[in-house]
């Protein structure tokens, strides 16, 4: 069987209906239903159960789902392979990030990472810190932006920097007033033990974000709760919510350096200066072709370089 078949056969399975993955792989309906039946045929037997929707895969064919995972991973890493032999920083290459990182971390570096290898060919995947783990780890991502912590039983990384984790209240707030706290984030700010704002609302991101888990441990830490008003996926909602007076929010400084609301907030660090490490992380043990590795030194430099910049 080519190895387009199974790309066509996982579409299937990803999108759960032919006619979807008929759209998503740009071919007609009747094409890929005939192309099932034909790879069926030869299997001896069906790859996907009929009769539920979306269409959910046999035993046989959840193994030869896995068989053709495994092959398609093995195709592609020789491809890579023989270009690095070839000698050519080319290639296609994708990178997992959080929509915030693409923003205000990936497109300052990206376009000097073009510059310097126009051959190499960049996709973004962007999604929350979980999801982006589950796709570098299924082999759909090549590389991804993530912070601590992450198993490094299943990564290898590289560290890119560190940031400091920052309290973000509306300037209405009572304790912005009783501690005069800033509405510019440089410099030293004031500190705010956490434990004064159990009463607070908290704006607090996605649950497969790794910040939503540092503000609940954050306030353990203080001894109480906090209070939730709501979730977002979005760091510049969280930032824009909380200074629009509905309640406090755990930040890190790169984006309060990068995103100003229209209504500017106050911000105080916390007594245990919590910081978070972003990193560059891909599958232990995957092979790592030339324009990963070209990719991977060009930012740990990138950051080395900006250093208190970033």
């Amino acid at each position: 069987m080519e190895i387009r078949h199974f790309h066509y056969i996982r579409t299937i399975y990803e999108t759960g209906s032919i006619s979807r993955a008929a759209q998503q792989l740009y071919i007609s309906q009747p094409s890929l239903s005939q192309l099932l039946k034909s790879v069926e045929k030869k299997v001896g037997a069906p790859l996907f159960d009929r009769s539920t929707q979306p269409l959910r895969p046999t035993t046989i064919g959840r193994k030869y789902l896995a068989a053709a995972k495994h092959i398609m991973e093995i195709d592609a890493e020789f491809r890579q392979y023989v270009e690095d032999e070839l000698g050519c920083a080319q290639g296609n290459l994708i990178v997992g990030s959080s929509p915030f990182r693409s923003t205000y971390f990936l497109a300052s570096f990206l376009p000097q990472f073009q510059a310097q290898y126009p051959g190499i060919r960049l996709q973004l995947a962007e999604h929350t810190s979980k999801r982006l783990e589950e796709a570098v780890l299924s082999g759909d991502v090549d590389l991804i932006i993530a912070t601590q912590p992450v198993d490094t039983e299943a990564f290898s990384c590289a560290e890119l920097y560190a940031e400091e984790m920052i309290l973000v209240l509306p300037a209405n707030h009572p304790l912005s007033k009783a501690y005069d706290l800033p509405q510019d984030c440089r410099g030293n700010l004031p500190v705010l033990p956490i434990s004064l704002l159990k009463d607070t609302p908290f704006i607090q991101m996605h649950s497969e974000q790794k910040l939503h888990h540092q503000l609940l441990s954050i306030c353990e830490e203080g001894g109480f709760t906090p209070k939730i008003y709501l979730q977002t996926r979005s760091m510049e909602t969280a930032l824009t919510l909380a200074s629009a007076g509905l309640g406090a929010t755990l930040m890190p400084m790169t984006l309060l350096r990068a995103f100003h609301p229209q209504t500017p907030p106050c911000f105080a660090a916390l007594p245990m200066r919590p910081c978070r490490h972003a990193l560059v992380a891909w599958r232990k043990k995957a092979y790592l072709s030339h324009a990963a590795r070209a990719f991977i030194d060009s930012l740990v430099d990138y950051c080395r370089d900006k250093g208190d910049d970033l």
